[in-house]
């Protein structure tokens, strides 16, 4: 094509453009980066298995039957405040250094932090200090894979591939039951060593293949190193170095960011972060706006009681007596959030991410309210006392039947909003803001995430509120807030691309945004594109204003 070719980057054809057909190597390329949800998965489900280890309880609390709740609260907790802190440090590191290194030295920290764990034997501090370190690193990883992702997945399959991250949290997850179930009785240190050490492998396996990866082209093109973005470009989607498409996507990521520059031209760091919450809270395309919606979606995600389903549920409905095995019970949870997963893949593309949300907000919400209002009725709050003295469920039915309501809940869940507020994050963002905003919306997923593990024992607790069936009135409660919240602020952002979201943000509202179709290209509006050669529509993006250093 190079000194020869015709194909135009102006007029409605350039919409066509603006990404190369997808290959099975850049697919490829993609789907490996979502490995990172191993991580979130893992590490958020061992620890409740290595704490009913015996050989563990000693090393922490010698002499003691179990290990205080004070003690239980500080090692489960203290994770979720290196994730807080850690998201927000990667959110400047991922536009310092850039987002693949930023992903690699989460890795080393991580590694750090399990390094430290291992030590468990010698006391307290070590699991507490190992568990921080590791924080800090799933904070890293968990940010800014999104971010990595969001910016080097092809438009039309990017939903599918960013709903890979959340299907690898539920492996995560699964894998660290498994495990934990496996060596908890083992008579030795190996009951926790093991399944604390399997964390080096998720963590080795992520950094090592990031090293065969390249860096997002969108952070080169903040950076003003064009050349190196084109190269990128040509690695992800398989196109030769003089492919018209190269030239026409590389000139709208161009466009777009002189554009955003042109809005937000601080290149302070606390100008950076004050971009964050510029504009007016009325103006659908304010980056408050923004902030609010990827911060308030994420917090949606954790009002949906998901957690309290997966850490307290269980020994919930075991203290009936009407489940003769909790683990059973948790297994049977853990394989349906795997399996009803992937079926994201398809429908975040076939019918998009707000009808997803919406969808599943109505599914969780009915299946709370029903599992509450069977549950104050004829199930779990119904109990009496058997001969042998032992505290049973009148309806053992019933019970049954909240069970079966509740894996529904899950299966409404993973398929919708576990992979759909991920990959919302990654797309409503301007680039200028891009790193702080995702950084931004993570944090608030782990403070929500600490928040409610906090209060909800309080809630349910015998001694406490002990509100039983009735705690899934609040969790129904809140799916409402989410089914109303997904249907007046969530924006359709399917098959765009992450220029033509900024676009669409300008131009309409939430509710009608399944309806906006790009009408043109930043690159058009800027004077990016040329009728005629392919060489002449090159020589223009590199002499353009950009290829200066612009690091917002």
């Amino acid at each position: 094509m190079a000194g020869g070719a015709v194909l135009s980057a102006d007029g409605p054809e350039a919409l066509n453009y603006v990404e190369a057909p997808i290959t099975l190597k850049a697919y490829l390329m993609c789907a490996f980066a979502s490995f990172g949800g191993i991580f979130f998965g893992y590490d958020s489900g061992y620890i409740n298995g290595v704490l009913a280890s015996p050989v563990f309880i000693q090393a922490i609390a010698p002499g003691q039957k179990a290990i205080s709740s004070s003690d239980t609260s500080l090692i489960v907790s203290i994770l979720s405040a290196g994730t807080f802190f850690g998201s927000l440090i990667g959110g400047d590191m991922a536009d310092w250094i850039g987002r693949r290194p930023t992903i690699i030295m989460g890795c080393a920290i991580y590694l750090a932090g399990v390094v430290i764990q291992m030590f468990a034997s010698s006391g307290l501090a070590a699991i507490v200090t190992g568990r921080i370190v590791a924080g800090v690193g799933v904070g890293f990883v968990s940010a800014i894979i999104i971010l990595y992702m969001s910016e080097i997945c092809p438009r039309k399959v990017r939903g599918a591939l960013v709903a890979g991250y959340q299907f690898c949290i539920t492996i995560g997850i699964m894998l660290a039951s498994i495990i934990v179930n496996f060596t908890e009785n083992i008579p030795s240190d190996a009951s926790f060593r093991i399944p604390i050490g399997i964390q080096f492998v998720w963590g080795s396996v992520l950094a090592f293949g990031l090293f065969f990866l390249p860096d997002s082209p969108r952070y080169f093109v903040k950076k003003g190193k064009l050349d190196k973005a084109r190269d990128v470009l040509v690695r992800l989607r398989g196109q030769p170095a003089d492919s018209h498409y190269i030239e026409v996507e590389l000139a709208e990521i161009v466009a777009n960011a002189e554009y955003e520059r042109s809005l937000m031209p601080s290149t302070t760091w606390f100008g950076s972060w004050k971009a964050c919450f510029s504009g007016s809270l009325w103006s659908a395309n304010s980056n408050l706006r923004r902030t609010i919606l990827g911060t308030s979606l994420q917090m949606m995600q954790q009002w949906t009681g998901v957690n309290f389903i997966f850490y307290y549920s269980t020994p919930f409905l075991a203290s009936t007596h009407a489940i003769s095995s909790p683990f059973l019970i948790s297994i049977i949870f853990t394989i349906v959030n795997v399996c009803s997963t992937p079926v994201s893949f398809w429908t975040v593309e076939r019918f998009g991410r707000r009808p997803l949300l919406i969808g599943g907000a109505l599914g969780m919400l009915t299946c709370q309210f029903l599992v509450a209002i069977i549950g104050v009725t004829v199930g779990f709050n119904k109990l009496t006392t058997d001969a042998a003295g032992e505290t049973v469920a009148v309806n053992i039915a019933a019970v049954n039947a909240q069970v079966a309501f509740i894996a529904i809940f899950i299966f409404f869940f993973a398929s919708t909003w576990g992979p759909g507020a991920w990959i919302l994050i990654g797309e409503i963002f301007p680039l200028p803001i891009r790193s702080r905003g995702v950084a931004l919306s993570t944090a608030s997923n782990w403070m929500w995430n600490t928040i409610i593990a906090v209060i909800t024992p309080y809630m349910v607790g015998p001694d406490k509120g002990n509100l039983r069936s009735s705690v899934f009135f609040i969790w129904g409660g809140l799916c409402t807030c989410a089914f109303v919240y997904s249907y007046f602020l969530v924006p359709e952002t399917k098959g765009l691309t992450l220029e033509q979201v900024d676009r669409m943000f300008e131009e309409t509202t939430p509710r009608k945004s399944s309806r906006w179709h790009p009408h043109s290209t930043f690159a058009q509006d800027l004077g990016l594109t040329k009728d005629g050669g392919h060489d002449e529509h090159k020589e223009n993006i590199t002499k353009h204003p950009m290829g200066d250093h612009i690091d917002v």
